[in-house]
């Protein structure tokens, strides 16, 4: 509701002193900011998360694959480590570019309108 608010709230001022243009520019910038600053809270804790979580993932895979006797327990184990890398790196990398991508994107479209 919170959220409805500010968007009336920013269009109506927005319909008063603006011209067509920058009234959508104002109230997108309305429509956005509870969102990105969602998102900007969010990624630092997920980040630690993933770190970790990949982290303690990776150490029992590690295990696995010491304790592994078989040639096929241990193929198996080793290929299950790789994915479970690959994975866990692909997702901290993602974090990462929407960190820093989140402001520019935000900052490219306030400057193009």
């Amino acid at each position: 509701m919170y959220v409805l608010a500010r968007l009336i709230q920013a269009a109506n001022q927005a319909e008063t002193t603006a011209s067509p243009k920058k009234q959508e520019v104002e109230v997108f910038g309305a429509m956005v900011k509870p969102i990105t600053q969602l998102i900007d809270s969010a990624v630092t804790p997920a980040l630690l998360l993933v770190g970790s979580i990949g982290a303690i993932y990776c150490i029992i895979l590690g295990a696995r694959l010491a304790k592994a006797e078989e040639p096929q327990d241990r193929e198996k184990a080793k290929s299950s480590l790789k994915n479970a890398l690959v994975g866990f790196l692909l997702i901290f990398v993602l974090l990462v570019a929407l960190k820093v991508g989140a402001p520019l994107m935000t900052s490219w479209y306030q400057a193009n309108s």
